[in-house]
């Protein structure tokens, strides 16, 4: 017999315990060797006799696997053992037959079934006597007696089998219980870890509070120690409070009295202010009688003015054929010494006399010479166009007296004159006077009109005419003309044109200009405060040299420019003559350099020409031709300027 048990413990987990009787019982046939006819009629006799049917018992031996020895299963429930599974199975061995046959029974579901012999207990040995073998029917009750034997253990395993099913029972029931308790505890496990994370957090909160807590102490501590000190301060600056309490009762009391000083101090500014505005007043109907008294001046002087200028010798000193009288600077004489025709008589000595508004001898500076024309200068601010050129043979210092050197003491009649004009701008802006400059720079070479700021290539230069607008105003076209605002960008343009200008070698002048430059800077002024506008312009030209053939040795190209030179300036005598005989038709047009100048010389404007002379001997005879020309023009009367203001 074999006994298998499930029992279930306290974790839920079952185990099995299986209650399998197996019964090997094996009947020895008492009648092997007999016939079988004799056998089953024992059998059955012998079952008829104890009620018992071997039937069923021999195909449960048929089907019962091989025996197996039986386990003991415990179980502790709650820390108690169980009263009946506590017991181990009883284990089943192999019964041994009285007789000597033994019966094979087959395997039931694919096991094998070790054959079970029944061995006689030899004589003289412990146990039963052994029968006979012919003692059939005592075998037969011995095998009645195991087999009774066996019943009775079986009814008591089934017994014991109830009764570990009432227990299997019972802990199921506990196992249940014990499930739905643990589900409980498990539940409250997790809430518990819940409650545990949750802690972790507070205590986590709790480390950071206490290091706040540590950093706010240790920040208390400074703040106490700091208390104090600012204790200390608040006690030194209420005893300061007190005295600035003092002090600004003395400082009330002194404020009321300037307040009333105040109030007399803003009465009288009040009257200053009034008195401000009369003397504006008087200032500019000052300026404007200045302006008048000014021109009034220059008409008194001419509006045509001529200076002559004499160009030192080489080696210094004056020439015998030239003679300033030295106490007066308005005359110069030529000196020359003629031979006598028939030679009886002796050489003389005749002089031509001239006088003009001012000459220049040799050692005259640069200053000195602008402050003659400095009253005129001013004249363009005050609305009249002005117009200033140098006229002479090549090499007597023209361009040296109208643009001079680099140099300040050396610089001439056009920078200065540029200078001039805007310092004198800057003070009367103090009086509401607003200026713009613009600025242009032309040249006539050989009859041509040529921009000298003109900064492209040479190939796409454009061409230039002179026009005259309904106003009467003279202007020429695609000419550049750049806004000024300071006496350096004119000094650049300055520069600019000089690099731009025509000039060659002669015989006379190792640097000879050959064309006439044209500097114009266009004036608009206007006061807004007085609602007063003024326009003029200042011109200031460099005349070509005239020269002859012969002296000047010019060839080819140089001789084409002479001739153009030599054909301008006979132009300008010519219209010089005719403005001087105040004749009806002025042939301006005859060239460009007289139309370009058209408003300067017979129009609305105040004109200086200065003449320069070379001193040496045997300039002579151009030297004469530029004085008699030079006071030709002095005797030339034109029409009063007038102001262009509105």
């Amino acid at each position: 017999m074999k006994f298998n048990f499930k029992i279930s413990n306290s974790n839920g987990r079952r185990q099995r315990i299986g209650d399998t009787l197996f019964l090997n019982s094996t009947l020895v046939k008492i009648m092997s060797r007999l016939p079988v006819s004799t056998s089953k009629r024992a059998l059955s006799s012998s079952s008829s006799e104890n009620g018992q049917d071997f039937g069923p018992a021999q195909k449960k031996i048929c089907k019962d696997k091989e025996p197996v020895k039986p386990r003991a299963a415990a179980t502790i429930i709650g820390g108690r053992r169980p009263a009946v599974g506590a017991t181990k199975a009883p284990i089943s061995r192999p019964v041994r037959a009285v007789g000597a046959a033994t019966v094979a029974v087959g395997p039931s579901r694919g096991v094998l079934k070790q054959p079970v012999a029944s061995t006689v207990p030899k004589a003289g040995g412990g146990g039963a006597t052994k029968r006979q073998p012919w003692d059939l029917k005592g075998k037969v009750s011995d095998m009645e007696g195991k087999v009774r034997n066996f019943q009775t253990k079986i009814k008591s395993v089934n017994q014991e089998n109830e009764v570990l099913k009432d227990t299997v029972l019972q802990s199921n029931t506990k196992v249940v219980e014990m499930e739905k308790t643990l589900a409980r505890q498990r539940n409250q496990i997790s809430e518990y870890e819940k409650e545990l994370q949750a802690l972790l957090g507070v205590r986590n909160d709790l480390e950071k509070v206490s290091g706040i807590k540590s950093l706010l102490e240790k920040e208390l501590s400074n703040l106490e120690g700091k208390y104090k000190v600012m204790e200390t301060l608040r006690d030194s600056q209420e005893t300061e409070l007190q005295t600035l309490k003092m002090k600004l009762s003395v400082q009330e009391s002194a404020l009321a009295r300037l307040q009333t000083t105040l109030t007399n101090t803003e009465e009288e500014v009040s009257l200053l202010k009034e008195t401000v505005v009369q003397q504006k007043d008087e200032l500019h109907a000052g300026e404007m009688e200045r302006r008048r008294l000014h021109n009034t001046i220059q008409e008194l002087k001419g509006n045509i003015r001529v200076f002559c200028r004499v160009r030192p010798l080489v080696a210094g000193g004056l020439s015998k054929h030239i003679q300033l009288p030295v106490s007066d600077n308005k005359t110069i004489t030529l000196a020359k010494t003629e031979e006598s025709h028939t030679g009886k008589t002796s050489d003389t000595q005749k002089n031509y006399n001239f006088n003009f508004d001012r000459v220049f001898g040799p050692q005259a500076s640069q200053h000195e010479v602008f402050e003659e024309i400095s009253l005129l200068v001013q004249s363009a601010l005050d609305g009249y166009n002005v117009c200033c050129f140098a006229y002479g043979q090549t090499g007597s210092g023209k361009t040296y007296t109208m643009e001079g050197s680099e140099y300040d003491d050396y610089r001439g009649v056009i920078p200065r004159a540029v200078k001039q004009i805007f310092r004198a701008a800057e003070k009367l802006a103090a009086q509401g006077w607003e200026f713009t400059f613009t600025a242009s720079f032309v040249e006539i070479y050989n009859e041509t009109l040529r921009d000298l700021l003109y900064t492209g290539k040479a190939s796409k230069r454009p061409e230039h005419e002179i026009r005259k607008s309904t106003n009467n105003e003279v202007t020429i076209t695609n000419l550049t003309y750049q806004k000024v605002s300071s006496e350096d960008q004119v000094l650049g343009l300055i520069m600019l044109a000089n690099q731009n200008r025509s000039t060659a070698q002669t015989a006379q002048n190792d640097r000879s200009s050959r064309s006439h430059s044209v500097f114009q800077l266009d004036i608009e002024g206007v006061n807004i405060g007085r609602d007063v506008k003024c326009k003029s312009t200042l011109c200031l030209v460099d005349l070509a040299g005239s020269e002859r053939m012969l002296k000047s040795q010019s060839q080819g190209e140089r001789f084409k420019e002479m001739t153009a030179i030599n054909g301008s300036l006979s132009n300008l005598g010519i219209v010089i003559s005719a403005l001087a005989n105040k004749e009806s038709y002025v042939p301006y047009r005859n060239s460009k350099l007289t139309y370009l100048l058209q408003g300067c010389l017979g129009g609305n404007s105040k004109t200086l020409m200065f003449v320069n002379i070379a001193p040496e001997p045997d300039s002579f005879g151009e030297t004469l031709n530029s004085l008699r020309f030079a006071s030709k023009v002095n005797d030339c009367v034109i029409g009063t300027a007038s102001a262009n203001r509105k």
